[in-house]
């Protein structure tokens, strides 16, 4: 069992890295609409950044999650498998037990608390970078000393650097209260679909399910997750985005009250077509790399261990 365990981790690793490059660009224009100012709707965005910024600005702070989030990934995925094993060791004196509903909606939940620890430097990072081609506003904000619209950050380290040395460890994970939020019930929406659907559209007789089933799943369970993570995504976006030129919110309380008497109950719905369009490839891309690779590994293994 202890090989497996392994094996789950470095799928995860796959997974994820399959993820951020099928998944980025979509991220940034989804970041954009959350806790940028003057993009209007989603095709509106897509057009402006193409032109201000070109393709390259679609990939603006990819390079720190697709390090990363693949470790992310790995812990998530690892995180989940072995606590849907403990429980059916426990419930079923089996670890390779069929998990039940309520086994695989709690190793979501601790999946999901455990990734927090490690996802809100990763997120901070992404979006400081992609959000600071911004234009400075002045309206209730105190101005720091950087140059209005500037490049505040050279790269993704000089740019954990810097907030490490001006914010502290608090300043690492600002945000973390609101993404503990979005990832709890976000993981549940996740792998529960995930492994519904699977079950669903995999033929009878069939022992697992094929790639193009994977794919799909994944692609909906991405699309349902993201779905209901929008509002504390909201949320979390413009608290960590908030810092690059000024700052504005004092906390996740703070930030959703000033968000609705500004714009309104529909400022926590921003975003949410990208978001689940991007949900689609992005977890159907995760899925498959992370099933395809613990395939891959358990062959090799069956291989050479005969």
């Amino acid at each position: 069992m202890g090989s497996l365990q392994l094996q789950d981790f470095v799928a995860g690793l796959v997974g994820g890295i399959a993820s951020v490059v099928a998944g980025h660009p979509l991220d940034t224009v989804k970041t954009r609409l959350q806790a940028g100012q003057g993009y209007g709707n989603t095709l509106k965005c897509v057009l402006t950044v193409y032109r201000n910024e070109s393709l390259t600005g679609f990939f603006k702070g990819m390079s720190f999650p697709l390090a990363s989030i693949g470790i992310y990934s790995s812990v998530v995925f690892g995180v989940f498998s072995n606590t849907q094993r403990f429980l059916s060791q426990l419930r079923h004196g089996d670890p390779a037990a069929a998990p039940s509903l309520g086994d695989m909606t709690l190793a979501s939940l601790v999946a999901g608390v455990i990734s927090v620890g490690i996802g809100t430097p990763v997120e901070l990072v992404k979006i400081r970078l992609q959000m600071q081609t911004q234009p400075y506003t002045k309206a209730n904000i105190k101005q720091n000393s950087t140059t209005p619209g500037s490049s505040v950050y050279r790269g993704s380290i000089h740019c954990f650097r810097t907030i490490l040395q001006k914010e502290g460890i608090p300043g690492i994970y600002r945000g973390n209260v609101a993404m503990l939020l979005r990832d709890v019930p976000g993981y549940c929406a996740y792998f529960v679909p995930y492994a519904m659907f699977c079950d669903w559209i995999t033929p009878h007789g069939s022992i697992a399910p094929n790639p193009f089933t994977i794919w799909m799943a994944g692609g909906v369970a991405g699309a349902v997750s993201w779905a209901v993570c929008t509002p504390m995504d909201v949320v979390k976006s413009r608290l960590q985005a908030d810092g690059v030129y000024s700052k504005q919110y004092k906390g996740t309380i703070d930030c959703i009250l000033q968000s609705y008497q500004n714009e309104g109950l529909k400022v926590f719905f921003r975003g949410l077509l990208v978001n689940t369009i991007r949900g689609f490839p992005s977890s159907a891309a995760m899925f498959l790399g992370y099933e395809l690779c613990l395939r891959a590994m358990k062959g090799w293994q069956s291989e050479t261990n005969p």
